[in-house]
């Protein structure tokens, strides 16, 4: 009985936090470059006491992110640019590094390159563009400018584009992609751009919904388990009061 219990409370517990997971994914279905969460659970012993080695929970991991590609959108702004197939943008994050896939880009004023407030990393850190009345941003990532009173364009810096393999990497509590050994990741070349587009959310609502109304059944399948682990409880009761 008392393992059913276990097992009943667990897998409740479980059920609630991975709909948290999909929830979070839901509310970002819209939000550009969003990577959705994944939801993993493992086994973990219980070694609170004598007697519970037979006794295991579930532990919920929600940071694996899903490498699926979002749709990319025309959008003709010059500093809008997304990732074309797999890897990620470089931003500054507490005095190292972490990638994105948003690309909205922005100036600040002081000229430099940021995305959702944080700076772009170039070649040599964080991108300054000096005065310019025009930005181009070509396929391998360098960025061109325009100065005043020019007709050519001059390369200023280039952006910071990384692969890592999927399992080398988590979302942190900013919603950013970072290491798991914190160490920042190496430029990789190859990694191509697209300009004038942005990529939208990977996240697919469809399958999202059903999930969370597959944890919702769950969820009621486990109290209808801890009813019935209690009326056997009450009738082992009876029996020994009997």
């Amino acid at each position: 009985m008392d393992a059913l219990i276990y097992t009943v409370m667990s897998g409740a517990e479980r059920a609630l936090r991975a709909q948290q997971v999909h929830a979070n994914n839901l509310a970002n279905v819209n939000t550009d470059g969003f990577r959705a969460d994944l939801e993993l659970a493992t086994s973990q012993a219980v070694t609170s006491g004598y007697g519970y080695d037979a006794r295991h929970m579930s532990r919920l991991h929600a940071n694996a992110v899903s490498t699926r590609e979002g749709q990319l959108r025309a959008t003709g702004r010059e500093l809008d640019v997304a990732i074309v197939g797999q890897g990620y943008f470089a931003v500054e994050w507490q005095g190292g590094e972490a990638y994105t896939r948003a690309g909205n880009l922005t100036l600040d004023e002081q000229g430099r390159l940021t995305v959702n407030g944080r700076p772009v990393l170039g070649d040599g850190g964080p991108i300054v563009l000096p005065e310019h009345t025009r930005v181009e941003i070509g396929p391998d990532g360098i960025i061109h400018i325009q100065a005043p009173g020019q007709q050519e364009l001059i390369p200023v810096d280039q952006l910071k584009r990384v692969r890592p393999a999927a399992d080398e990497v988590v979302k942190n509590e900013a919603g950013l992609i970072v290491t798991r050994t914190g160490e920042p990741l190496p430029a990789d070349p190859d990694v191509q751009v697209r300009s004038a587009h942005l990529e939208g959310s990977n996240v697919s609502a469809i399958e999202e919904l059903v999930a969370t109304m597959n944890l919702t059944r769950e969820f009621e399948v486990q109290m209808k388990l801890y009813s019935a682990a209690d009326a056997m409880a009450e009738a082992g009761n009876r029996l020994l009061r009997a």
